[in-house]
């Protein structure tokens, strides 16, 4: 583990989790929990978040809407006051829906109120005190491969997800700048994962799906190797198949091709013989 990893993923430490009612942010809150961490739960108030904080000993919820700047500014300063410094922030909230250009404005803003915007009011919340600390600490950002190779269909969570990795990245550079090594920024990058949001979707769990724990499993790897891009493969997809998508994305605007040309019909031929050879 990195010396900044394994001195802030340590016993009687305090990580703060959003999202974490279930899927992947319940998932990371059980695994910091079993490093013998203090762990609070944010989530917005359900019988899921109570179910939750129940299965963790020693745990506390603090049922926020992290899309509220004023909420997760009270909230910063509730975590310090009850339970001390924080040394894992985990920006994990997300929702799905949106739709494209042309959807219902209101379902834009709830999407970008809570993908991005609630991350962004997470830094700024909690992040200040880290770097005016003198421990070390992690800030893990949850952002997904549509924020990168941006497939069409989902627009609004597109751009949430691709202001996330430009947060990230920005965040990463002013931390080392101002902190060195002493406090970091990562970019969680999931695959297809069972989660609420995909199972909402669907009856059961697919067989190319990974579960939340295969997830914060391989992030917890990486964090001990100090990644700042955790890219996570699922059942489906390599990480050869990710390389490449991704290669092929950034080749669109390098080689002017059309916007997604991954999915332009004069296109598909090319980057079907790319994938294959």
């Amino acid at each position: 583990m990195s010396a900044a990893s394994f001195a802030a993923i340590a016993p009687d430490r305090v990580a703060v989790v959003t999202g974490a009612a279930g899927g992947i942010g319940l998932a990371a809150a059980r695994a910091f929990a079993g490093a013998g961490m203090r762990v609070v739960l944010v989530d917005r108030p359900s019988a899921a978040l109570d179910d939750a904080v129940a299965s963790i000993e020693g745990a506390t919820a603090l049922p926020t809407d992290v899309a509220d700047r004023a909420a997760m500014d009270t909230l910063a300063r509730t975590v310090v006051e009850h339970h001390g410094p924080v040394s894992i922030l985990m920006n994990n909230a997300g929702i799905g829906a949106g739709g494209d250009a042309f959807a219902d404005p209101a379902a834009w803003d709830a999407v970008l109120g809570v993908n991005l915007f609630g991350v962004l009011n997470g830094v700024q919340a909690f992040v200040p005190a880290m770097i005016n600390g003198e421990a070390p600490a992690l800030v893990i950002n949850t952002g997904s491969k549509q924020g990168i190779t941006q497939p069409p269909g989902n627009t609004a969570y597109n751009v949430s997800k691709a202001g996330v990795k430009a947060l990230t990245e920005g965040l990463a550079h002013t931390l080392r700048e101002r902190t060195g090594d002493r406090v970091s920024a990562h970019l969680l990058v999931p695959g297809f994962t069972w989660t609420g949001m995909t199972a909402s979707r669907l009856s059961e769990k697919p067989a190319a799906a990974w579960t939340p724990e295969q997830v914060v499993a391989l992030m917890m790897e990486r964090l001990a190797c100090g990644d700042f891009y955790i890219l996570c493969p699922d059942n489906e997809t390599t990480p050869e198949q990710d390389a490449k998508r991704i290669a092929w994305a950034a080749r669109d605007l390098v080689d002017n091709r059309p916007a997604l040309s991954r999915w332009h019909p004069a296109w598909k031929d090319a980057f079907a013989r790319f994938m294959r050879d």
